[in-house]
């Protein structure tokens, strides 16, 4: 009986994913929806397919009968029904299955590809607040014609400006240089010098892309002086990133160096690093991480996954993520798979006796939505 309604009490959980980006606008083939499916960006080889993974899988296990299918249906039945669906109702169906009650949207990556705060606020019916991609802005604010000498100030300026109405800030320093920068904060001319340089280079190339370690630490520190909640993507991603330089681990240093201005610091999904953010999560007051990516890619394996984020952080620093962007699949299976994952760790404990289920379901409750809501100072009932 325990185990049934710690099952319930999981599975009536409102969600608040704390970090998460919009869902696909329009339909996509089949070749666009497994690029989709994976973090590589390259084109899938002849001789393989992205229905061949964990993920793969669990979009046909879980995903199929949310769409009208049988569990387990075929890649091709699965994408006809897609596309007879169409992605308005996709989205709608794999949105309302997801119990996500709550999204903290990233919006500096994907442009006209996925859906804004306003659109999925209409195609989920849930409450959406804004986060806001450091180096996005700081792109934006090249691309206006500023002088390298004006650009520390116009970057404050334009951030406290775009992040009037938002609850958090997100930094890609993990892709663009790595962990092991500097951590301390530039000083001004060294940024004008840097920028300088970086504005000739976007002149002369004809794009905005910043990696200059002096110009994102600038942008860190200009995060953490604006006051809100910071999150840093670590561990897995893209090819963009070197994976030995994402380990949270090396930000150390630069953790000592922020926990006197308060800010909380949030390191964001952290595979295959989630035992290294949980160290950092319960030696330092202000860390706080998630194991989101990792959760969807790792499929019927995220069980594991998400264990491990339970062994040595307090419960209090640790947020439930989906991390999905595009596909709704994504956003349905980091809830569906998380609970799962939670369910599958307690359970044992609340039935042998090792902890009490009204224990079990607060700190579910804790993780998946009491977090994100004091953390981000988010209203009561949100």
């Amino acid at each position: 009986m325990s185990t049934d309604a710690l099952t319930a009490a999981i599975a009536e959980l409102p969600l608040v994913d704390h970090h998460v980006h919009g869902a696909l606008r329009d339909d996509v083939d089949r070749a666009q929806l497994e690029l989709m499916l994976t973090e590589s960006d390259r084109p899938v080889p002849p001789w393989m397919t992205q229905f061949d993974s964990q993920l793969g899988f669990a979009v046909r296990r879980w995903c199929a009968p949310v769409l009208g299918l049988a569990v387990h249906a075929a890649p091709d039945a699965y994408l006809a029904r897609r596309r007879e669906l169409g992605a308005v109702e996709v989205t709608r169906r794999l949105l309302a299955a997801s119990g996500i009650d709550h999204y903290l949207l990233e919006t500096g990556y994907g442009g006209a590809e996925i859906l804004g705060v306003d659109e999925m606020v209409t195609a989920s019916g849930r409450r959406v607040d804004e986060v806001v991609r450091l180096e996005s802005v700081l792109e934006d604010v090249a691309r206006s014609g500023v002088a390298a000498a004006d650009l520390p100030e116009r970057f404050r300026t334009t951030l406290a400006a775009r992040t009037v109405d938002a609850v958090g800030l997100k930094s890609i320093v993990a892709y663009r240089f790595g962990f092991d920068f500097d951590p301390e904060r530039p000083a001004d001319d060294e940024v004008t010098a840097a920028a300088g340089d970086w504005l000739a280079e976007c002149e002369r190339t004809g794009t905005v892309r910043v990696s200059d370690p002096v110009l994102l630490r600038f942008a860190l520190w200009s995060g953490v002086d604006r006051g809100l909640p910071l999150q840093l993507h670590a561990g897995y991603g893209d090819p963009d990133v070197e994976l030995h330089r994402c380990d949270p681990l090396l930000l150390t240093r630069f953790l000592r160096l922020v926990e006197p201005h308060g800010v909380s610091l949030l390191l964001l999904h952290c595979y295959p690093f989630q035992r290294n953010a949980g160290y950092l999560a319960q030696v330092f007051p202000h860390v706080f991480f998630d194991v989101g990516l990792g959760v969807n890619y790792t499929g019927v394996r995220s069980d594991a996954v998400v264990a491990e984020s339970l062994e040595l952080a307090p419960f209090a620093k640790i947020l439930f993520s989906s991390d999905a962007w595009g596909p709704p699949e994504l956003h349905h299976l980091g809830a569906l798979l998380w609970r799962r994952g939670m369910l599958r760790a307690m359970a044992p404990w609340v039935d042998s006796g090792e902890w009490h289920l009204d224990e079990a379901v607060r700190v579910a409750r804790m993780i998946g939505h009491d977090n994100a809501r004091r953390v981000y100072g988010l209203a009561a009932g949100a």
